[in-house]
């Protein structure tokens, strides 16, 4: 049987992101042992109370679950350190309440359906391979919305959400991968903010 951790034994590391206003967190646990999830707001995660405080820090504008890594994308108005506390001390007082198993509940919209067209597919395979884990290494992700007329429509999630890079760089490799592997030089990749 295996021994839960509570906030004393926790060990976190804050690490910076390529995105200025995000910093991860990783941890000697899980924050969510299947999947990812992400959060705009408090109300979003009322569910889960280890998130749902986060929120209470002033400036905080997300918060990204993967694995054992929480990323939070705050405004900028607050000095890294002081953020850096404050999510570490909400992340110790409220783990030992934290469900790493968490299900979403069923949302009010559509869950979209896993794609089976063959092209996005595609695309979810040259991604899993190539940008991914990279994106993952962050704190953050992307999520493909639809793929009409060559052209790929994304919304970056956690760390990857407002960063310059992923805005200039990380889009024009995520283009060239796909028209090399694809074949199409006319792929467009358009990101897409909530």
């Amino acid at each position: 049987m295996s021994h839960a951790i509570d906030g004393s034994e926790l060990l976190i590391r804050t690490m910076p992101t390529p995105n200025p206003n995000a910093l991860k967190f990783v941890i000697n646990a899980s924050f969510k042992s299947e999947g990812k999830a992400t959060y705009n707001s408090a109300g979003e995660c009322d569910h889960l109370p280890l998130a749902r405080d986060l929120f209470t820090i002033s400036g905080i504008k997300q918060i990204h679950l993967f694995q054992n890594t929480l990323t939070v994308t705050h405004s900028g108005d607050m000095e890294t350190n002081q953020i850096s506390e404050a999510v570490s001390a909400v992340i110790k007082s409220r783990f030992s309440v934290h469900d790493a198993g968490f299900v979403e509940p069923v949302p009010e919209k559509p869950v979209k359906p896993i794609s089976t067209d063959p092209q996005i597919q595609l695309i979810e395979e040259i991604l899993d391979r190539t940008v991914r884990p990279g994106l993952q290494a962050d704190g953050g992700d992307i999520e493909i919305l639809s793929f009409e007329n060559n052209e790929l429509r994304i919304l970056y999630q956690g760390a990857c959400g407002g960063c310059p890079s992923s805005l200039m760089g990380t889009l024009d490799a995520i283009q060239g991968i796909l028209r090399n592997e694809m074949q199409n030089e006319s792929i467009t990749v358009t990101p897409i903010t909530e």
